[in-house]
């Protein structure tokens, strides 16, 4: 004869089991679902990675005219960009900037690239130039008004 007890024991484990496999199973059911959206996720993210390293390998600074006269844009530093995209000046420019001993002045640049600095009205030219090469991300500008070379 089977003792009623243990009989009760092994049905309530049952029951305990049964609710475990279920709560598991609805666990094993929102994993899966979540692992297919970061696969989704992941395709989708590929995707516009491609379509913008295709985008990037097609953007060359091109000549453009303002009042008649062609004029370079100056393209905003990607990984691995070199200078040599840079018109002739503003490659002077940032050479100028990395052979101080450290930040320098609009004034200390146009010394070395021959701009004659005792004249306002050309070192302002100069300083625009300074502060493009900032915006486009090749050069930083310090709060005290120096610039410096990224790193």
């Amino acid at each position: 004869m089977l003792d009623p007890e243990l009989v009760e024991r092994i049905t309530a484990r049952r029951a305990e089991l049964d609710e475990l496999e279920e709560r598991l199973a609805k666990q094993l059911a929102e994993v899966r679902a979540e692992r297919d959206e970061l696969a989704v996720a992941e395709r989708v993210l590929e995707r516009v990675s491609e379509q913008l390293a295709d985008e990037r390998a097609q953007a060359v600074p091109i000549p453009g005219q303002v009042g008649g006269r062609a004029v370079m844009l100056i393209p905003h530093r990607e990984p691995g960009a070199d200078e040599s995209m840079l018109p002739p000046d503003y490659q002077r420019i940032l050479a100028a900037v990395r052979q101080a001993a450290g930040p320098v002045m609009a004034r200390g640049v146009g010394e070395v690239v021959g701009v004659d600095v005792s004249v306002r009205a050309k070192l302002e030219p100069l300083r625009s130039k300074l502060v493009r090469l900032v915006d486009r991300g090749w050069l930083r500008k310090l709060p005290d008004g120096r610039f410096t070379t990224r790193l």
